[in-house]
């Protein structure tokens, strides 16, 4: 099944490359996605959340001489990933209809090749493997920025290839010292994910090592202050290509910080986590303010996740439960409401023409449509009681709380900046008064892709423990492992 995850989006990016009309392009591709989609929710139903491990695991020699397998599966962790990947997919295509106009082909053949890296990242368990589709997310994302970006997108598509690319050399050279040295402690060179973290390294030997892996995972993030690339991506990206790069590549380093760096590296882990914490409230704080004073109504989202992102970070080195379930959490949560936030940013922008808040007003007036979902994902976004969002926060505030009292403080106060930045860009863009004559609200289709994201936000903020129930086994078995 997960092969099958692999292997639909590229023949869906074949199809779409033979077929001869643009138009048909989009169907073509909301089809492949709509299908992958389905398959992931299946995998998800056929799950069982109460056995720790892999499930859907298939295994077959690929470079014997190299010891080199193709391996994949799922736990809690990733099949989550996957999930939320295929979906945000999904709403991609339904962002991109008619903000696409031209070279539709490619775009959409594009979106799909990225679409299988971004799942073989998630479920690849040899570490040669995740590293290729890791490589191979970046061409796809880095032709979406540049061609069908803004006025700087070749400036922003190279800003964003060559900070991925300069931390993934860490992260091959750190891979390769790892199989080298698991060779001489065991006899025996692997890939394998799940024998190389089932040996300890010495103690010296991992700090070097978490720093390698470490540079390729934080850029991703991204960490203050490898965090510089990410607004320039996000302002000149297409909105699909924001939805993507918000809602999933981001999600990628944390993953990574989860599945290579605390299993392969428990000591290190452990004692640069101060140093972590550090980096997660200036983050926090620092780009909360950055956003406040921004015009620009994309660069507000693009730092909110920078912030956002923060906590997540805390929570993952707070080495408790709850502050890892919760960063897992905030995980999904992000990328449903960082999404559909880009996605009514977009809608505004093909509108409007204009990103600008001081040229906006009294939206509400025209649009209720967009206005009450505009609420309700601003309202996300802040941690309001009874969406997704809460959960989250809630359980890495406590976690970081547990971790050092300074960090739980500080985080709290973060929460307040972050209310204050996006009940400020709600009331400047949907209220005061209007500074445009007419204003057309959500079409159907854009009101039926941002709805399925607002019914998972608000459902998963009253019963977390349809997500929750799939952190549990896959944290215990984490926390026990180290």
């Amino acid at each position: 099944m997960v092969g099958v995850l692999l292997i639909v989006p590229l023949i869906g990016a074949l199809a779409v490359a033979l077929c001869r009309s643009d138009l048909r392009a989009r169907w073509i591709a909301l089809g492949f996605t709509a299908v992958e989609l389905l398959i992931s929710l299946v995998m998800w139903w056929k799950f069982d959340p109460s056995k720790p491990g892999f499930q859907f695991v298939e295994v077959a020699n690929w470079l014997p001489n190299l010891s080199v397998k193709y391996k994949v599966g799922v736990d809690g962790l990733s099949l989550i990933m996957v999930v939320m990947t295929t979906l945000l997919t999904f709403v991609a295509v339904a962002s991109a209809w008619s903000y696409i106009e031209r070279r539709r082909k490619l775009f959409y053949a594009l979106l799909l090749m990225l679409e299988t890296a971004m799942v073989g990242v998630f479920v690849s368990l040899d570490l040669l493997l995740f590293y290729i589709f890791w490589e191979a997310m970046l061409i796809p994302m880095a032709l979406i920025i540049g061609i069908w970006g803004g006025e700087r997108r070749i400036y922003s598509a190279l800003k964003f290839f060559i900070y991925t690319f300069a931390g993934s050399i860490f992260l091959l050279i750190g891979m390769v010292v790892l199989v080298i040295v698991y060779g001489g402690l065991t006899g025996q060179y692997t890939f394998d994910i799940q024998q190389l973290t089932a040996v300890k390294l010495p103690v010296e030997l991992q700090k070097w090592l978490f720093w390698a892996f470490f540079l390729a995972f934080a850029v991703k993030v991204p960490v203050f202050p490898f965090h510089t690339w990410l607004p320039d991506a996000h302002v000149e990206a297409p909105t699909p290509g924001s939805v993507i790069l918000a809602g999933v590549l981001l999600k990628m380093g944390t993953y990574g910080f989860l599945r290579f760096s605390l299993p392969l590296f428990p000591d290190a882990y452990r004692e640069f986590a101060p140093v972590i914490f550090a980096l997660g409230v200036v983050a926090i704080i620092y780009t909360a303010l950055v956003a406040l004073v921004q015009d620009d109504v994309k660069k507000v989202v693009a730092y909110s996740s920078v912030s956002h992102m923060g906590f997540v970070m805390i929570g993952l080195f707070s080495l408790n439960v709850q502050g890892i379930e919760g960063a897992v959490f905030q995980m999904l949560n992000h990328g449903l409401v960082s999404a559909a936030l880009f996605f009514l940013v977009g809608a505004i922008y093909e509108r409007l023409h204009t990103r600008s808040i001081r040229k906006m007003g009294g939206l509400a007036e025209f649009a209720p449509k967009l206005a009450t979902l505009a609420m309700l994902f601003t309202m996300a976004n802040v941690g309001l009681p009874g969406t997704s969002s809460f959960i989250g926060e809630f359980l890495t505030i406590l976690g970081g709380f547990k971790a050092a009292t300074w960090v739980g403080v500080l985080m709290a106060l973060g929460v307040i900046f972050g209310a204050a930045y996006m009940l400020y860009m709600y009331r400047n863009v949907f209220f005061l008064e209007p500074k445009i004559l007419s204003f057309k609200d959500l079409n159907r289709r854009e009101f039926l892709a941002l709805a399925l994201l607002a019914v998972l936000v608000v459902w998963w903020g009253f019963n977390p423990e349809f997500v929750m129930k799939y952190i549990h086994t896959y944290t215990a078995a984490l926390l026990r492992g180290v």
